[in-house]
């Protein structure tokens, strides 16, 4: 078992901050899609909490961590009712909430991995769930909108990339027998820096080469 990052303490209040971002993200968009209530509660949960059960689901880990820590569940209930009243004053600091979601991406991707380590999952398929960790809730929270999932979409700043580079990171020092709580955090901190200056820059993947799509673009 590796070290974690921070103490169980510090982790499990990273984790529900994490969280709390993650599901003010979804509730927003669930206000801009004029969903009700429940639509927006759905919505926040499958955002903050979709990725770390699809994790747990795969690797056996189960009941999920969503289901045995009453906070993970109702931190995104929170978020909601938050949005639910405040959503004006919350869009109002987005690019806020933008800096936490980057460091939540950062967090999870590191978290995620090493878990799927810990369950006895190869190098490459540890760093698959690391990034399934960071990006499913997002993933989840568009499909349920009726949404091309950002992450896939060419008009938006890199998301994946920064939390394939995390999770990278950490296979290669678990492959060389030095993941220690510093390297860890260097992993964190690297897909933090890189999704903070994607969104700074507009950095953007790169679409097929001699592309001759007659899709419009939009």
């Amino acid at each position: 078992m590796f070290q974690q990052i921070f103490s169980p303490s510090v982790q499990h209040t990273l984790d529900l901050v994490g969280i709390f971002v993650f599901a003010i993200s979804g509730a927003l968009l669930a206000v801009r899609k004029n969903f009700d209530v429940f639509g927006i509660a759905v919505l926040a949960e499958a955002t903050a909490l979709g990725g770390g059960l699809i994790r747990d689901v795969i690797i056996g880990a189960v009941p999920p961590a969503a289901f045995t820590d009453l906070g993970y569940f109702l931190t995104p209930l929170f978020a909601a009712l938050l949005v639910i009243f405040l959503h004006p004053q919350v869009e109002r600091i987005q690019s806020a909430v933008n800096v936490f979601d980057a460091a939540g991406l950062g967090l999870f991707c590191v978290t995620g991995t090493t878990k799927a380590y810990d369950y006895g999952l190869g190098l490459t398929a540890s760093a698959a769930l690391g990034l399934t960790t960071a990006v499913g809730g997002g993933v989840l929270r568009d499909v349920l909108a009726n949404e091309v999932p950002s992450l896939l979409r060419w008009d938006r700043d890199l998301y994946a990339v920064p939390a394939i580079v995390g999770a990278t990171l950490v296979v290669i020092c678990i492959r060389y027998d030095v993941l220690t709580p510093l390297a860890s955090g260097f992993a964190s901190a690297t897909a933090f820096v890189l999704r903070l200056l994607a969104m700074r820059f507009h950095w953007r993947a790169p679409r097929a080469w001699n592309r001759r799509s007659t899709v419009r673009e939009e």
